[in-house]
Formats: C-alpha cells, structure tokens, sequence
C-alpha cells in the first residue's frame, strides 16, 4: 500500500476549490448539454450524479465503523440540478469538514477503514467531474498538479485493485512505468493479468533497474485523465506495449 499524497486539510481544500469550479461549470452549461467524457449523460445527470455521491457519503462516514452501510436513501431527482448538487455539497463538506480522519469508517477498497479515505476520494472524484463538466460548456482546466499526483495513486493503490478496471488484462504482463515531467513525480507498476503492484522505487538498489515494457510521459493532469480514459494515451509520449497502458483503465 503506497502512502497518499495529502491529508485531511489539503484535500478539503481541493474539494472546496473544484466543488466551486464544478459549480461554475453547471451554472455556465445548458443542463441538457452532452457530456463528450461521459458518454449518454448530459450535464444534468453528472449534477444528480455527483450530489448523489455526496449523499451516499454524507449518511455513512460518521457511523464509527467499518461494516458495509445499508444502502443510501437518496433524494429523488429533482428541480435545477445546480440546487441539487449545492444542497449535497453543502452537507459534505460540513461532515468531512467535522468528521476525525482517523475515525473508523467503511471503504469499499484495499485501504484502511478510516474516514480520511473518503476525504481523498471526494477531492479527486470531484476534480475528475469538474474536468467532464468543464469540456461539455466551454474550455476545460488542467488538474492541479498535486491533487492528480494522489489521483494517479489512487488508482493504482485502490481502483485497480479494488476490481474499477476498465482495460483488458488478458495476456498482459510486465512493468508499465507512468512519469508526470511537470512533477518529477514517477509509478512502477507490475501487472500480472488481473495482478497489481506498485513497485517501491525507494527500496530499489541502483542497479535494480525496472525494465518497463511500457512507458507515458506527461503532464500529472493529463495522466491521470488518460488513467480515468478522459483522453486517448496520444496526448502523451508513449512507448512499448500499448496493452500494459490500457490495463491501468479506470472510470
């Protein structure tokens, strides 16, 4: 397990700021716009959908516990969606912004069950669909540079191997070696068909060289977009087998 890159202050932070850029991307949008990055929603949909993430969060993080929650009672769909996504981001950002990050609470990945899980993953999942809302009602903003650095983790440390794979696996095997050039920021990850670690650079001998059958080279943003198949591997430079890099696939 890779340790992330943040910490309850700086990803309530992150939140509140891509929160707000969302919100501006909805206000700014016709809500049934297409949304290009998520193929059938219209920017109605990924409002309700992300107020109802908040919801789902908002009714479970303070349980104390680490048992799976019975399912959320979601508010029905209704009215502006702008409304909609404000009243729920609103309730999250108060019960993440009171909520110890080490209380005990349920995940649904290979991480420890602790409130500060979901801290981590708001940010960044907001951030995803600022960056989705963004394409579908005018230019989009790059990820901050830090927040997409735990994104890519994050994806590597929990969604991969918490079973949210969207690329094949059949066949692959090697190391695909992912490099953010805005960052200096570098993953090593082993796949083994369904298989996956992220190799520990800081305890490779200097001789121990990776020998990656694939690599992509980028900015921090743009990798991690490529990860979530926000945009194609081509914006990036890449080289080797084109299979390692698909298998990374998230969504």
């Amino acid at each position: 397990m890779s340790k992330p890159h943040g910490n309850k202050d700086s990803w309530l932070a992150a939140l509140r700021a891509e929160g707000a850029a969302l919100h501006t991307a909805i206000e700014a949008g016709d809500p049934d716009s297409d949304v290009p990055t998520c193929p059938g929603w219209k920017l109605r949909q990924l409002a309700f959908h992300v107020g109802a993430v908040y919801q789902r969060v908002t009714q479970h993080i303070s349980r104390g516990v680490v048992s799976k929650p019975e399912p959320a009672h979601i508010e029905a769909e209704s009215g502006h969606p702008l409304t909609y996504f404000d009243r729920h981001f609103s309730d999250v950002i108060r019960i993440l912004d009171q909520v110890d990050p080490d209380l005990p609470a349920w995940n649904p990945m290979p991480q420890s069950k602790v409130a500060s899980y979901w801290h981590r993953r708001l940010a960044i999942e907001t951030a995803v669909h600022r960056w989705d809302a963004q394409v579908a009602s005018g230019p989009a903003e790059p990820i901050e540079a830090k927040l997409a650095v735990d994104g890519i983790t994050e994806v590597i440390d929990s969604l991969l191997p918490g079973g949210k794979r969207k690329g094949s696996t059949d066949g692959v095997r090697g190391i695909a070696a992912l490099h953010a050039a805005d960052v200096g920021q570098d993953w090593y990850v082993r796949l083994r068909g369904e298989g996956i670690a992220l190799l520990d650079t800081d305890t490779l001998l200097d001789d121990d060289h990776p020998h990656e059958r694939a690599q992509a080279t980028g900015s921090a943003s743009d990798l991690l977009l490529a990860l979530y198949g926000r945009v194609p591997y081509d914006v990036l430079e890449v080289a080797g087998d084109p299979r390692l890099l698909q298998a990374l696939r998230t969504g």
